[in-house]
């Protein structure tokens, strides 16, 4: 029983509101006798628990079917074409989400999460991402993601899957558009210092959505002995707001730029070192020291990935759909836990700036519970075994 000063919750509900939330969907029907949809899931959330592969969590349960034929259930049950997986993903992402979410505006992180790839596309060289050269390869499977970066709300709205040749632009349209027609208001966004540049500065103005995100420079630094312009000459003000214009070959836009500091101490030698950091923004106000301290609650998205490489499925499928369905599910339980840490554990669950109690359900722990649920489900108890037949 739950109580207003005590609340108690156990792995079979934190297990039943996950998969409720993936069968809500409606993104799988049953495959067969065996491949039922309900099964599916709870042998995909044991290998996201575990982050292992789909054939490696069934390998050890004696009332599941092999990895070949999960496999083949998700290929002929998920949706076709990627508009629509990209709904019912959204969808299971947000469905819970307590009203009060909806009634507010938020600031909203988003980011790029870029997934190494070693392989073959699948069909097409437009289903991967290249980029600079990282982790041995030039080759991504690229997804980009919308979060709440408010303390204790930090859910991620939206999830989209980046191809190939598509422009910042096109991407962060795709995501407002998610989350507008979720009825989701957005106070103001917070980016990194990639889409720092004329198309999307315009985007946004003409969305009408507030920015603010980190000032690239690019070009050649200004010869000795001539004046600096641009970017390089706000950089030797002293702290406050300016204006610039930024251009291209083919459009300008006019943004303000914050210009502030930050002290830290050098990680070698210990000595204090002071650093100038400078903001773009659009109607976006407030002193350096308030810029530079909400900016810096962008790294909350950053957070969601690390929590999110904790429960993503150990793959090597060229198949896209699959790729970007185990993102969505190690996101989905990300949101479980915020969920559950916001509603039934938090100390004044209701209000703008609820107490957390982070320590009585950690994030592993939560997928340690989903593990046990699922063994207990699927497993008829015998002692799991290998057998060697030379």
């Amino acid at each position: 029983m739950r109580s207003r000063t005590s609340h108690t919750i156990s792995s079979r509900e934190v297990h039943a509101w996950a998969l409720d939330w993936l069968l809500q969907a409606k993104l799988l029907k049953d495959h067969g006798w065996l491949c039922k949809a309900a099964v599916v899931w709870n042998l995909l959330l044991r290998a996201a628990a575990r982050s292992i592969s789909i054939a490696a969590a069934c390998g050890d349960l004696s009332g599941s079917p092999c990895g070949q034929a999960i496999v083949n259930a998700l290929e002929d049950g998920l949706p076709r074409t990627l508009p629509v997986l990209e709904r019912r993903l959204n969808e299971a992402l947000t469905a819970a989400l307590p009203r009060r979410v909806l009634k507010r505006s938020w600031e909203v992180a988003i980011d790029w999460h870029l997934s190494p790839y070693y392989g073959e596309p699948h069909k097409s060289r437009n289903e991967l991402y290249y980029g600079k050269p990282r982790q041995g390869t030039k080759k991504f499977h690229a997804y980009a993601s919308a979060c709440i970066v408010s303390h204790g709300v930090r859910y991620t709205l939206a999830l989209t899957w980046v191809r190939r040749h598509e422009s910042m632009v096109v991407v962060l349209r795709r995501l407002l558009t998610t989350m507008r027609q979720k009825g989701l208001k957005i106070k103001r966004v917070l980016l990194d210092r990639a889409f720092f540049n004329v198309p999307v500065a315009e985007f946004l103005q003409q969305e009408n959505v507030p920015f603010l995100m980190p000032v690239m420079f690019r070009g050649r630094r200004p010869k000795k002995r001539r004046a600096a312009t641009g970017l390089h000459a706000i950089k030797q003000q002293p702290a406050g707001w300016y204006r610039h214009t930024m251009k291209n070959r083919h459009k300008q836009v006019t943004v303000d730029v914050c210009v502030g500091y930050r002290r830290h101490r050098h990680r070698k030698d210990g000595k204090q070192v002071k650093q100038k950091l400078l903001f773009a923004a659009w109607r976006v106000h407030g002193s350096p020291k308030e810029i530079r301290d909400r900016y810096r609650r962008r790294f909350g998205i950053e957070t969601s990935y690390r929590q999110m490489r904790q429960a993503r499925i150990y793959t090597c499928t060229r198949n896209p759909r699959l790729r970007l369905l185990f993102v969505a599910i190690a996101l989905i339980l990300r949101n479980l836990w915020v969920w559950i840490h916001h509603t039934v554990l938090a100390e004044n669950g209701g209000s703008d700036s609820p107490t957390l109690h982070l320590e009585c359900l950690r994030f592993k722990r939560l997928l340690d519970w989903l593990v046990h649920e699922v063994v207990a489900a699927l497993h008829d108890g015998s002692t799991p075994c290998v057998a060697f037949d030379p």
